[in-house]
Parts: structure tokens; C-alpha cells; sequence
């Protein structure tokens, strides 16, 4: 940041009286006036931004982004809301204080990548070896049934039907269907071993 590292002349802590003036003509694309804006707060800027991520590279990149947004945002500066300084350190400060989270954000992201690469891999083998034991006693729990009863088990939960769509499918009466459901999951889970 060739400007940034040049003492600023005379300012004040609200900055130089011209400061205002200068900040209308970079609204209206004034390139001197620029430069005259740059070389007074570039240094505080910098400075600024310095102290917020202590990194000399990020703070150059930073305070370049901020004088670059000083020179496209001139004409949204408000007297009556601060000083010409005051405007600008507030955009420093903000954009800094972005980047610390922005970097936090992303370190918080590798570290939760580098720990789910670290954790424990389960046993891929075991896991499907128990579900195809699980689904064949289920198999065979299922044959035990009525062909009625198997139909609407089957079409409710690995079809995905509600007690009127099986009725309709089947042409079974909406109570017939809901009984034989019943029964059939009491056998299923009296043939299953599980308890309720």
C-alpha cells in the first residue's frame, strides 16, 4: 500500500476541514480529489485495520477494499450524520471486522472437515450383514401373515399408502383394512420378538 505508509499532514481527529469537500468531489468522480482523500486517511486506515487482523497483507488487501468503496460510495456520505473521518474509519472497522469473521468462518470450517475425516469409519460389512439378516427375519415374519393382511402391511409401509389408499387398492372395505393392519402388526411383532 504505497499511499497507506505516508504520514497524514495536519489532521485532526476528525479529520482536515477540506475532508468534506474533497469526499463531494470523489462524489462526482473528481480523480485529484481522490488522491488528496487517499493520501490523508489511507495511513489511518490502514492502521485500523491493522490493529483489528495484525496480518500486514490482509490489512493492505482490506484497506484497499475500503478506499476503493470510500471512492465508489462518496456521494452516500451524511454531514449531519459525522465527520468525513468518522465515515470512513466506520467503513474500515466494519470490513475488518468481516474479514475476522469471514476467516473464523472458515477455519471453523476445516476444523469440523479434519474432524469428520478423523472420526471413527463404522464397519461398513457388519452394518449391511445385520440389515440383510434384519430385513430376511422381517421376510419371513412378513409369509406368516394372511395374504390380506401381508397386501396392506406391504402397501402402507414400503409403498407409502395411508389405511384409504390400501382399501381402494385392495377393494377392501376402509374398517376390513384397518383390522386386518392390526392384526397383522401384532403378528408381526409377536414373530419379531419385539416388545411394546
Amino acid at each position: 500500500m504505497d499511499r497507506a505508509t505516508a504520514s497524514p499532514q495536519g489532521s485532526s481527529p476528525g479529520g482536515p476541514p477540506e475532508l468534506e469537500d474533497l469526499l463531494r468531489r470523489v462524489a462526482h468522480g473528481e480523480e485529484q480529489a481522490f488522491n488528496r482523500v487517499y493520501d490523508l486517511l489511507g495511513p489511518t486506515v490502514y492502521g485500523l485495520i491493522r490493529r483489528v487482523l495484525r496480518d500486514p497483507a490482509q490489512s493492505e488487501e482490506v484497506a484497499q477494499d475500503v478506499l476503493v468503496e470510500v471512492w465508489r460510495s462518496a456521494c452516500r456520505y451524511d454531514p449531519r450524520r459525522g465527520s468525513p473521518q468518522a465515515w470512513v474509519m466506520t467503513l474500515a472497522h466494519r470490513r475488518a471486522v468481516d474479514r475476522v469473521r469471514s476467516e473464523q468462518a472458515a477455519t471453523d470450517r476445516e476444523s469440523r472437515a479434519a474432524a469428520a475425516d478423523t472420526e471413527r469409519p463404522y464397519d461398513e460389512v457388519a452394518e449391511q450383514a445385520t440389515d440383510r439378516l434384519e430385513r430376511e427375519r422381517v421376510r419371513r415374519c412378513l409369509e406368516n401373515l394372511t395374504e390380506v393382511q401381508e397386501q396392506s402391511v406391504r402397501l402402507a409401509f414400503y409403498g407409502g399408502y395411508t389405511y384409504r389408499d390400501v382399501a381402494r387398492l385392495l377393494s377392501t372395505p376402509l374398517g376390513t383394512i384397518k383390522t386386518r393392519m392390526r392384526d397383522g402388526l401384532i403378528r408381526l411383532r409377536d414373530c419379531l420378538g419385539v416388545e411394546w
